[in-house]
């Protein structure tokens, strides 16, 4: 527990008379105990803005995954993940700032002390839980192999073994599938300290059912078994139904709590990225109406920066940002509608899931609902759906090129459907190979020296053949093609 605990010296009689001091190595100005609620707020907080986040030096996937370019400073978008430790920041973003106090209210709130309501608490650890497997899978998914079931020990275990990446798939899946079935919708739960829904289980129900969802298909390829089990419970309990419902971090628009992209430009008053021409001469070719929502014209056309370029591009000589992205209340998307839409459209290609309805309506829903909700019309959608239909022949090309697009700016989750569906095809960095794109994301560089026996394990088990540099294109487990 977050306790902070002090030497309470009293009462101390001179001559006497008696004198009412404060303790000791006290700060009244500072709490001695932090509510599980505060403590959740900060985790779903530190999570959430970390797979939002644009600084270099935590979270390059929209780099990665070529939506953006850099404009001074290039290597992080030529995958130097080394100079900045960009691994270290990650992992500590999620293990320390997100999970260990997530921990923390867990045992605050199922501590014997601990009154309220029963059920209001039970909501509260299974919300918890939902968000937990969260970050463990926001993990998981960039590095591989990681520290599982020693983790978040502090002390009692500071060099613990990594676990393999599946097993904790396993894990998780089960967790999540058990706090949903333990939610209850009758009771309430954190109020105002969540960020998301404001307290609201059915809302969090139809979130962490989404969350089921997406990690059942994540199975798809690797393990067919527990995929349509996942995407079952999924169904059962109740996706996200449109995309009101989504799961999103409103900004308040008051610093700190503003959106990413607005902390960067307007805030730290830099200019460091640009969208790629990846993206943009993709969105021409298809006559996209979303061109025109999310960036502007440079010299009367759009223009992307080159990706993955060796030197620098000038931000006044390409198309930028839109003006809807610099605002500080512009909401970071964690799981939404159209995400899941794509989810059911894959389900109901590959068959088996017990789905209703065809891919292609799914397919038509997804980009429909994205083009609406960028501020297209769906008259927009309609036309730009006759022109680039859904082909069940190249399911995956139609897919995965589609939800890239419609992932912008969620660099996370993008880089990861775009290693498992293997599409679109991206732009190949000056003077590398295509297979040099990251798969996965190196390990902690300070693991060496701290975990240095366990991390070479999992370097061995990975299969990664240049422990000391780490080559970063080893598929994950769930990555087959």
């Amino acid at each position: 527990m977050k306790t902070i605990k002090y030497l309470l010296l009293g009462f101390v009689l001179i001559f006497g008379i008696s004198a009412c001091e404060l303790p000791d190595n006290v700060n009244p100005k500072e709490a001695s105990e932090v509510p599980a609620e505060t403590l959740f707020t900060n985790a779903m907080l530190a999570c959430f803005n970390q797979v939002d986040h644009v600084s270099v030096n935590r979270n390059i996937t929209r780099l990665m995954v070529q939506y953006w370019q850099e404009t001074t400073y290039f290597d992080e978008s030529r995958y130097l993940f080394q100079d900045r430790k960009i691994p270290d920041e990650y992992a500590d973003r999620m293990y320390r700032w997100s999970l260990i106090d997530f921990e923390e209210a867990k045992s605050i709130l199922t501590s014997p002390e601990y009154g309220g309501d029963p059920d209001e608490r039970d909501n509260m650890v299974n919300i918890i839980e939902i968000c937990e497997v969260y970050a463990w899978h926001v993990i998981v998914d960039a590095f591989g192999n990681m520290p599982y079931s020693q983790a978040l020990q502090g002390s009692g275990n500071s060099a613990p073994a990594y676990d393999d990446a599946a097993t904790i798939y396993t894990d998780i899946i089960s967790r999540l599938t058990t706090a949903l079935g333990n939610l209850n919708t009758g009771a309430g739960s954190f109020g105002s300290a969540d960020v998301f829904f404001n307290g609201d289980v059915a809302s969090w129900k139809k979130f962490g059912a989404s969350l089921l969802l997406r990690l059942g298909m994540r199975l798809a390829d690797a393990n067919a078994t527990a995929s349509t089990s996942a995407v079952a419970n999924a169904l059962q309990y109740g996706v996200i139904g449109s995309q009101a419902e989504s799961g999103m971090v409103n900004y308040t628009g008051v610093v700190p709590h503003v959106n990413a992209i607005y902390d960067a430009f307007v805030v730290d008053n830099r200019k460091d990225y640009l969208p790629t021409n990846t993206i943009i001469d993709m969105m021409k070719s298809m006559n996209d109406p979303r061109l025109p929502l999310w960036f502007t014209q440079y010299d009367g056309d759009y223009v992307g920066a080159v990706a993955g370029l060796d030197g620098a591009q000038s931000y006044n000589n390409f198309s930028n940002f839109s003006a809807p992205f610099f605002e500080a209340t512009f909401p970071a998307i964690i799981i939404d509608y159209v995400e899941v839409q794509f989810l059911l459209a894959e389900a109901a290609q590959r068959g088996g899931y017990g789905v209703s309805g065809s891919a292609a309506d799914y397919y038509n829903t997804a980009i429909t609902e994205s083009i609406v909700y960028w501020g297209g019309s769906t008259d927009d959608a309609a036309a730009f759906l006759a022109a680039n239909p859904y082909d069940a022949a190249n399911w995956k090309e139609s897919i995965g090129t589609q939800k890239w697009l419609a992932l912008y700016n969620r660099g996370i989750e993008a880089w990861a459907e775009w290693r498992r569906l293997d599409f679109p095809i991206l732009n190949v960095p000056e003077g590398m190979t295509y297979d040099m794109i990251p798969l996965r994301m190196p390990y902690p560089y300070d693991e060496v020296a701290q975990n240095g026996e366990n991390y070479y394990n999992a370097v061995e088990a990975m299969g990664i053949s240049q422990p000391e540099t780490e080559n970063y294109n080893v598929p994950l487990f769930w990555d087959k093609f």
